[in-house]
C-alpha cells in the first residue's frame, strides 16, 4: 500500500518536499492549500506598491503539479487536525493521512492590539499586496482633488510599522517611487506635505543583519527622506493617528504593518506541541512533539536540536527549503529502514534591497553593499522562481523598470458583482 502523504501548505517548503517526494511509487501525496497558486514572498512588496504584476511571482499548483503522477491538489482552508484517527478536517472535506506534514507558515503578528488589527495594512498575501496597492492608489487620489492642507497632510503621510527586510524594501521602493512618479503624475498634490516614517521598537534597522547593512539601509533610507524613527514601538492606531510608546502620535489614513508575525493555528495540535510564537515544537527530525506521525516544516517549526541554533532556527525561506528536503530523505529512509538523518542548518546568508541599484548582503565569512549586492539579490531573487516563464518574464520586467523609473501598471482595481439595476 501507498503510504499517503498529506502535506498543508504549498510555500517554500511544501513544494520542495513534493519534489523530493516527486514520482516515488511508495507514496502518495495531496497537498492541500486555501489558494490555487504558489506565490513567492520576498517579492510580495514589489506586487503591493505597483512594480511588478501578482503573477509574475505566483503559478498555479495544478499546473505545477501536472506532471507528478503521484500528487494531487487539494483546494481548502485547514480547520482541525485529528491526530487520533490520522484525519484533518478542511472546510471542502475529510482527508486521511499516514503522514502530515504541516507547513502552513505565518500570519501577522499585532501584538494583542486590536485597532491596529482592524485598521492597519498587513502584507502577508497576495490579496493584501493588492489590498495594499489599491489603498494606496485610492488614497492619492483622494490627497490630489484634496484642498484642506491638514488633511492633504493625513492622507499623504505613510507610516510603516517595522524595520526588517520587508520594512525597509517597502520604504526604500516608495521612496523612490514617489520622487519618479508622483511629482510627474500628481501635480495638484503638494508633496513637501508628504512624508515615509519607518518605526521600530529596536535599536537598529535590519536587526538581524551586520552593522554594516544595518548602518547602509539607515543612511540610504534617510538620503531618500524616510523619517526613521527606531527604539520606539507602536502602541495604538486611533482616529487614524498612530500612537508611539512614547506618547508622540502621527496623523495617517496608512499604516502599513510589517512589524512581526506569528505561527498560524493548528487546531488539534496538542497544547503542549505549542511553543512561542505559537510555532509547533520539533524534533531533530522535524516530527512534532506529542505525535508520532506530524512532522512542520518552515515558519511555523520551532527546532531546538540545531546546536548552533539553540533557540531555533531563523523564519527564512532557506530553512524551509532545508527541512523540506531532509524530510523528504527520513521519510524514504523511514520506508527503507534506514536511520534518519538529523537537521542541521546550512546558513547560506541574508540580504535586503534598500532602493536602485542598492542592497545589501550578508554572507557567512564577509558582507558587502551597493551595485554588486544589489546584482546579487536580483539574481538571488530569480532563481526560485517557479517557471522558466516566471523568471523570464521577471527579469524583462525589473529590467524595462529600471531604467524607465515608471511601471505602468497602477491600475485601481476593485473586482465585484454588478447588481442587475446598475
Amino acid at each position: 500500500m501507498k503510504k499517503h502523504i498529506v502535506i498543508v501548505g504549498g510555500g517554500f517548503a511544501g513544494i520542495n518536499l513534493i519534489k523530493s517526494l516527486v514520482n516515488d511509487n511508495r507514496f502518495r501525496i495531496t497537498l492541500v492549500d486555501k489558494n490555487n497558486y504558489h506565490f513567492f514572498p520576498p517579492l510580495i512588496y514589489q506586487v503591493a506598491t505597483s512594480f511588478i504584476e501578482a503573477s509574475n511571482i505566483s503559478y498555479p499548483f495544478r499546473k505545477l503539479l501536472s506532471n507528478y503522477r503521484n500528487v494531487n491538489f487539494h483546494m481548502g482552508s485547514l480547520v482541525k487536525v485529528n491526530p487520533d484517527s490520522n484525519s484533518i478536517e478542511t472546510d471542502h472535506g475529510i482527508l486521511q493521512y499516514d503522514y502530515l506534514v504541516l507547513a502552513l507558515g505565518t500570519e501577522s503578528n499585532f501584538f494583542g492590539m486590536e485597532n491596529v488589527k482592524q485598521c492597519s495594512l498587513p502584507m502577508k498575501t497576495i490579496d493584501e499586496a493588492l489590498y495594499l496597492r489599491n489603498y494606496m492608489l485610492l488614497t492619492l487620489e483622494e490627497a490630489a482633488r484634496n484642498k484642506d492642507i491638514k488633511e492633504a497632510q493625513k492622507l499623504q503621510n505613510i507610516v510603516i510599522a517595522g524595520g526588517g527586510p520587508t520594512g525597509v524594501e517597502l520604504a526604500g521602493m516608495i521612496a523612490e517611487m514617489g520622487t519618479y512618479i508622483a511629482e510627474k503624475e500628481y501635480p495638484e498634490m503638494k508633496l513637501s506635505l508628504s512624508s515615509i516614517y519607518l518605526i521600530d521598537a529596536l535599536p537598529t534597522l535590519l536587526s538581524p543583519m551586520s552593522k554594516m547593512a544595518q548602518e547602509a539601509a539607515y543612511n540610504k533610507l534617510k538620503s531618500l527622506g524616510v523619517k526613521i524613527i527606531l527604539n520606539t514601538a507602536v502602541k495604538d492606531y486611533v482616529d487614524k493617528k498612530v500612537i508611539l510608546a512614547d506618547g508622540k502620535t502621527i496623523e495617517t489614513e496608512t499604516l502599513i504593518w510589517t512589524s512581526g508575525v506569528i505561527g498560524r493555528e493548528v487546531p488539534g495540535i496538542p497544547e503542549e506541541s505549542l511553543g512561542k510564537g505559537r510555532r509547533l515544537l520539533v524534533d531533530a527530525y522535524n516530527k512534532v512533539q506529542g505525535t508520532k506521525n506530524i512532522y512542520a516544516l518552515g515558519d511555523i517549526s520551532l527546532q531546538m536540536t540545531d546546536e548552533n541554533f539553540p533557540k531555533g532556527h531563523p523564519q527564512l525561506a532557506q530553512v524551509a527549503i532545508q527541512h523540506a528536503k531532509n524530510l523528504g530523505k527520513n521519510l524514504k529512509r523511514i520506508e527503507d529502514e534506514k536511520v534518519l538523518i538529523p537537521f542541521k542548518y546550512n546558513d547560506k546568508g541574508s540580504m535586503a534591497i534598500i532602493s536602485k541599484f542598492n542592497a545589501v548582503v550578508d554572507l557567512p565569512k564577509f558582507s558587502f553593499k551597493g551595485f554588486l549586492a544589489w546584482l546579487t539579490w536580483l539574481f538571488i531573487h530569480i532563481i526560485p522562481l517557479i517557471s522558466f516563464r516566471s523568471k523570464v518574464r521577471l527579469a524583462f520586467n525589473w529590467l524595462r523598470l529600471f531604467i524607465t523609473n515608471n511601471p505602468s501598471i497602477r491600475l485601481i482595481l476593485r473586482p465585484k458583482k454588478e447588481s442587475n439595476n446598475e
